[in-house]
């Protein structure tokens, strides 16, 4: 209960942060943007020596099947932070269908390792607390780059905090553990290990072909996860037409959204 408790004063504490942030924001990053390219060449760093040679060498050593079964595993991860905000975006039938998923997929589909709901008719429409904070217009707010996640603003940051702790093994492990050390959290740790592993893997060459032929790369990385983000403005008026993209930067599984 206490870490419920803790849960929701973090979300609503932030949410505000979210709302001060966007109401100081000009529309432009130039406060943060030192920062945002300090934080993009440690991010770039860390990819280049570490994270996309163990990406590669994890392609390198299981086939394209059991890497389908490891994102459809991850995938099913978030089907109850999908059926929560879905309920708290008032959809409720989505709320139920997300609810249907993860019951079906984790039993009959072997932990969510093969998406048995969807030839039953229960369509994945994954949600998370971000879209929530979306539909109840709470602002973006500017752009920031974060250690190891990479792009974010401040709703998607808090968004991807709140859905982390929605994690079903995130809580299986604090309960077998009675979350008195943090050794108890071990195989939570290394299932988000492989999880951002899996990821990184999905986009190798995504992010390749889109920093390939960039003078800038942080600045193109800037301009494709913003216009990304025009997909769940939901506060826009749904009449006005919303830009179109090439890019699909759903990095929320590593720890997201």
């Amino acid at each position: 209960m206490n870490k419920l408790i803790k849960l929701f004063c973090f979300c609503s504490i932030a949410s505000v942060l979210c709302i001060n942030a966007a109401a100081a924001d000009n529309g432009d990053d130039s406060v943060l943007e030192g920062y945002n390219r300090a934080m993009f060449t440690f991010n770039s760093v860390a990819d280049h020596y570490v994270i996309k040679p163990v990406a590669k060498g994890y392609r390198a050593i299981t086939t394209s099947f059991i890497r389908e079964r490891v994102r459809n595993f991850f995938e099913n991860l978030k089907e109850p932070a999908s059926m929560l905000n879905h309920t708290l975006q008032g959809n409720f039938s989505d709320s139920g269908n997300s609810l249907g998923r993860f019951a079906v997929n984790s039993t009959l589909g072997l932990l969510g390792t093969f998406d048995v709901a969807s030839g039953w008719g229960m369509k994945k429409n994954k949600t998370g607390f971000d879209k929530t904070l979306a539909f109840w217009c709470v602002p973006d707010g500017p752009f920031i780059m974060l250690p190891f996640v990479g792009p974010s603003t401040p709703r998607a940051t808090v968004g991807l905090a709140a859905d982390t702790m929605s994690d079903p093994i995130y809580w299986g492990d604090y309960y077998t553990h009675f979350g008195d050390k943090w050794e108890g959290y071990a195989f939570y740790y290394g299932i988000t290990a492989l999880g951002f592993v899996s990821v990184r893997e999905e986009n190798i060459e995504l992010l390749d072909n889109l920093t390939a032929n960039s003078v800038d790369p942080y600045a193109t990385i800037k301009a494709a996860y913003i216009q990304n983000r025009l997909k769940i403005d939901a506060c826009a008026d749904p009449k006005e037409p919303r830009a179109e993209n090439s890019y699909d930067f759903d990095f929320d599984e590593e720890f997201d959204e």
